[in-house]
């Protein structure tokens, strides 16, 4: 039985046993109506999480001004000891966003509207991908001969799109972000391998690519961890010679790319310079930040 069959036979059974009379019997009467006459995969839409919640309130302009100084859910008000519908209502749907951005895949029309391939870990599937995470770092031999065959070795800069742990991140911005490095790349006089895909991929995955490939500098893109703020979060990770005795600390990454944070295209753009600077030093990570200093 579905969510608005459901409903409905509820509905319904508390109203012929008395439960539900009076005006409350012919509201819930009138839900049921709506639930029959509304399609089942209409949208459902929420007015902003922006108000102050909180009630009577001593100083109301300092709330507002608070609340308009981030994202996070404070000065939601409550009712009793629960939360008010309206901010209930959207953790609810944040929370879905967020679960759909884990388990959902990246769409094949995504991958093929950004002239990638894809390969994949050695990752089975979803569940082993999270239970795992190890695996997520390791491609698999059918990968491997993938790479052999469809990139170039030894260029300066080879670009993968991971999927990580949002594939709503990367569907959002890698449209805006690949082009704008690529073009920032090449704007720096830099050789640019073929850009691909890969599926159930952490991190370190990178590593694999760095040493498989032999270029200079490896440019992941990856859907970090959705919170119930944003599920678009990309990160940029991006490592000197990366290869099996790479370590989290050769690693300079440009995170929180989305539109609530540094715009895709402006990202592109940045990580372009950024590289340039990681082959002039031959460095990355806090090897690069000392190089910097200097």
């Amino acid at each position: 039985m579905n969510e608005q069959a459901l409903i409905e036979s509820v509905i319904n059974k508390l109203v012929q046993e008395g439960v539900i009379t009076g005006t409350r019997a012919t509201a819930a009467a009138e839900t049921v109506s709506t639930f029959s006459g509304r399609e089942s995969d209409a949208p459902v839409t929420l007015a902003p999480l922006d108000e102050v919640g909180v009630d009577t309130p001593k100083n109301r302009a300092a709330l507002e001004a608070m609340r308009k100084s981030t994202p996070a859910r404070i000065l939601m008000g409550r009712c009793g000891a629960r939360q008010k519908t309206h901010s209930f209502l959207h953790f609810q749907a944040d929370h879905a966003a967020a679960v759909d951005a884990v388990f959902l895949d990246v769409s094949e029309n995504c991958l093929a509207e950004n002239g990638l391939f894809a390969v994949q870990t050695v990752v089975k599937d979803k569940d082993e991908y999270l239970m795992k995470p190890a695996l997520g770092k390791k491609l698999s031999e059918e990968a491997k001969k993938t790479l052999a065959e469809k990139c170039e070795k030894g260029v300066q800069v080879q670009i993968i799109v991971v999927d990580g742990l949002s594939s709503t991140a990367i569907e959002a911005n890698i449209s805006d972000t690949v082009p704008a490095l690529i073009q920032g790349l090449k704007a720096e006089g830099l050789s640019v391998g073929t850009p691909f895909f890969v599926k159930y991929g952490r991190v370190g995955v990178m590593d694999e690519v760095g040493a498989l490939l032999g270029c200079d500098v490896v440019v992941e893109l990856i859907g970090e961890r959705p919170g119930l703020i944003t599920a678009e979060s990309m990160s940029a990770y991006m490592v000197y010679k990366a290869g099996a005795k790479t370590v989290e600390a050769d690693r300079t990454i440009v995170s929180n790319i989305q539109k609530g944070g540094t715009p895709p295209a402006e990202a592109g753009a940045h990580m372009a310079t950024v590289v340039k600077k990681m082959i002039a030093h031959k460095a990355s990570g806090l090897a690069l930040a000392e190089a910097l200093k200097g």
